[in-house]
This record gives C-alpha cells, structure tokens and sequence, in this order.
C-alpha cells in the first residue's frame, strides 16, 4: 500500500492543542464508561415488534417499563469487546476484503499512474480536484451511505492530496466528510431517509425536492470549508508526477476500468438486491482478483498481495469491533432504551418547533450510542412518529431532525467505526479532525436547524 506519514501539527485552535488519548484507548475507555452507566442508569425496555415494511424489529410506542437490573462488570465489559468484533463480523470482513482487493489494485501500479494521470490531466486547474472529488464521495454518500467502502480508498486519496501538497486532513475530508455530509442531507439515502420515511409510513421520495434544495446548500458549505482549509495549509507537493505516466497504459488503464465497473456493480446490488456487507465483500474480492491478474500480477503475486491488504488493514478492524463494543455494553446493561426514552420525554413539553428542535439536538445525542444509521432510525422513529403526531407535528419534519441530526454526528463522534477507522488508516489525529470539522459541524447543524424550522413554518408533509 502507499506509505502514510503522520499528520504534520495543525495551524492552531483549541482542539490543535489538546491531546486526545490513542483511538484504542478513548474507544476501551467509552466502553468502560458505559459499563459504569449500567451500575447507575435505571434498567428499562421497550416491546419491540417485526415490522413488514423495513424487514427489522422496531419498539413498540409507549411500552417502556422497567426490568430487572443488569449492570455489567469489569470483566464483563471486556468480553464485549470480543462480542463487539464478532457482531460486527460482516463489516469487519468487509473491510478486510475491500482492503486485500485495493492492495492488489496498487500493486498493478495503476492507482499511481491513475493519480499521476489526473493530476497532469487538471495542469493548473488543480484547484478542481478538491471539489471533484469531494462531490464524488457525496454521491456515493447520497446512493448508497458510503463509510466503510472508503477505508480502503484512504491510500488512494493521501495519495492525490500529497501530490498537491495537500494535508491528510484533506484527504478524509473530501471523502468521508463529504460522504457523510451527503449521507445526512440525502433524498434517497436507503439506509436513512429510504428506513426513516417507512417507520414513519411516508412515500419513500417525499419531500425530495425540499431535501435537495439543502443538500446543495450542505455539500456547498462542506466543500468551501475543505478548499479554503486546503489552500490556507498548502505546501509543497512531496513528489513531482511521473512525466510518463501522462497517458495511462492499456494494462493498468483495463485495472482501473474494473474498479469503475466494481463501484457501478455495488450501487446497481445495493439498490436493485438490497446487497450487504457480505455480498459487497465479494464483489471487491472478485475484483481484486481480476485486478492482479489483468495487472499482471499473476497468481502467487495476486495471493501476496492480497495478504499484505488484509495486514494493513488489521488497525482499522480492530476499531470498528472496539467501537462496536460500547454498544454491546449498553444493551447488556439494559440502559439503550432507558438513555432514549430519558432524551426524548422531555421533548413532548416542548412547543411545537422547539420540539422538531428539541427532536434534532436528542438524535445526535443518541447517535453516540447507537452509531447505527439503521439501528437508529428502528430504536428512536417508532416513539417519535406517534410523539409527533400528538404535537401536531409533520412526520416529515420529524424524519429531517432524525436525519440531520444523527446523520451529521457521524462527522464527530468516537463510536462511529466508520470514522474512528479512517483516521488511523490516514494517520490523522482525532483531535486534528475535530479542529477541521467542528466549524463546519456547527455551520452544517444551524443548516439543518433552519431547514426543519422552516419546514415547520410551511407545514411540510
């Protein structure tokens, strides 16, 4: 894989002068810390039901009552961590796979000679390729929730950013940032909107054109933000493109057609088949293979290659089990329901607007422990869809401050496996990271904040 050096200091700012722990250390001690929450928060669940709709267990409105206590003990809390690997299974092999596959695409040389190719191909028109590409891992975002399929691109993008004499930060900005900010913001999102809108038995695609009005204004912010970050912190490119490698051979040229033509095969699977992380997995394996051997790679060659792409990998891995361990912790503990049903009564003594408000704020608090666009729209939209009602509130506001709300945390918080993940892979500090991103974060969430007020004020259904 490309050789990654460390994020050089940041220009400054309050978190550029805090040091934050090792990922792996702030993630054990996350799950140590919801160990400690089930000694003190009070045990309780909802009924949860098999809804036809989404093909996923949903809570039952109003059924929330306490159980027995369950607190989870030191030992026990360390146990999650295994169990956190294993219930993330799929997405660790995904990542692994996905890796191994991108290993052997390098190895061909065709991501070099792709890159040299691209940043000759812009000449003095470089100042293009932040929003081009930032725009590109939007879309992917907006399809499909891209995350985790970029951990394996990091290579790939430190690689086009050091041409340019571009910072790491930049590189996990117009990729995952930019995905994820099209993530949050996305009309058709199925892992997002597509859920929330059917718990809350809305036509999938309503509201489209209002959302698209503020994905625009979103991936705007977002892209200003990365290019003046790029140019203010710029400096000399680390090496010069290979003169030869203005055009790209036919060899490497068939490689990086089979990688276009992989990404095009996971967005028809996604959308069409409702493909997860094992079928993905396969794909890019497959591909990955194809690669080497159309790459001239041979065999042995493919093999090893491979196998170097599953050890770079290994970090990453790790953090998304970590990461998925905190959430392991609380449902031992019995208190996932608990902290959202605490979040979110209070809401309902909320005037109508405040309380679409109010709803925003409390999803990105419960993204934190339930980092799973997903799991979360199943956990939270069930109580908030009658809640909403009852306010005289549109169902529709009420899925935009899900949206918004739990879709932008993914920018920051430390339980996203996604994140956590593609920083260490681009060697970025956390505390790095959050000096970038807050500032946008803050700017994209009053975004959010005046596009649910006013759709309050319109009466958006």
């Amino acid at each position: 894989m490309v050789s990654r050096g460390a994020n050089p200091p940041g220009p400054g700012g309050t978190f550029s002068r805090v040091r934050f722990p090792h990922p792996l250390t702030l993630l054990c001690g996350c799950v140590l810390l919801a160990a400690a929450a089930s000694h003190v928060l009070p045990p309780g669940q909802y009924d949860r039901r098999d809804d036809v709709a989404t093909g996923r267990r949903v809570v039952v409105a109003g059924t929330y009552h306490a159980v027995a206590p369950h607190p989870v003990g030191p030992f026990q809390a360390l146990v999650a961590i295994p169990r956190g690997m294993a219930d993330a299974a799929a997405v660790i092999f995904f990542v692994f796979l996905i890796g191994g596959a991108f290993t052997v695409v390098d190895e061909t040389g065709a991501l070099r000679q792709g890159v040299d190719w691209l940043v000759r191909r812009f000449g003095h028109s470089d100042a293009l390729v932040v929003p081009a590409a930032s725009l590109a891992f939007a879309l992917g975002g907006v399809l499909d929730n891209m995350k985790e399929e970029i951990i394996a691109l990091v290579p790939v993008m430190l690689l086009l950013a050091r041409r340019l004499g571009y910072r790491p930060v930049v590189a996990v900005a117009m990729s995952l940032g930019a995905a994820a900010v099209g993530a949050a913001f996305s009309p058709i999102n199925p892992f997002q909107v597509g859920i929330a809108q059917q718990l809350a038995q809305l036509p999938l695609l309503s509201g489209s054109l209002y959302r698209i009005a503020f994905l625009a204004a979103a991936l705007g912010i977002w892209t200003w933000g990365t290019v003046r970050y790029a140019a203010r912190t710029r400096t000399a490119p680390t090496a010069e493109p290979d003169p030869g490698a203005s055009t790209l051979d036919a060899r490497r040229g068939a490689v990086l057609a089979l990688v276009l033509a992989a990404f095009a095969a996971l967005v028809f699977g996604v959308r069409r088949f409702g493909w997860g992380f094992n079928e993905m997995a396969a794909l890019f394996f497959a591909m990955g293979v194809a690669a080497g051997l159309v790459g001239g790679l041979g065999v042995g060659g493919t093999a090893n290659a491979l196998v170097a792409g599953f050890r770079s990998m290994a970090y990453a891995a790790l953090l998304i089990g970590f990461a998925r361990a905190i959430f392991v912790t609380l449902e031992d503990g019995r208190i996932v329901d608990t902290i959202v049903h605490g979040l979110f009564t209070p809401v309902a003594q909320l005037p109508v607007a405040l309380a679409a408000l109010g709803m925003m704020a409390v999803h990105a608090i419960v993204h934190v422990p339930v980092p799973s666009p997903s799991g979360h729209a199943v956990l939270t939209l069930p109580i908030l869809v009658p809640l909403a009602d009852l306010l005289g509130l549109s169902r529709q506001v009420t899925v935009l401050a899900y949206q918004y709300g739990g879709g932008l945390c993914e920018l920051f918080t430390p339980t996203s496996g996604a994140l956590m993940a593609i920083l260490a892979a681009a060697q970025v500090r956390y505390e790095d990271w959050l000096h970038f991103a807050v500032p946008l974060l803050l700017t994209l969430l009053a975004l959010g904040a005046g596009a649910i007020g006013l759709g309050v004020a319109i009466g958006l259904q």
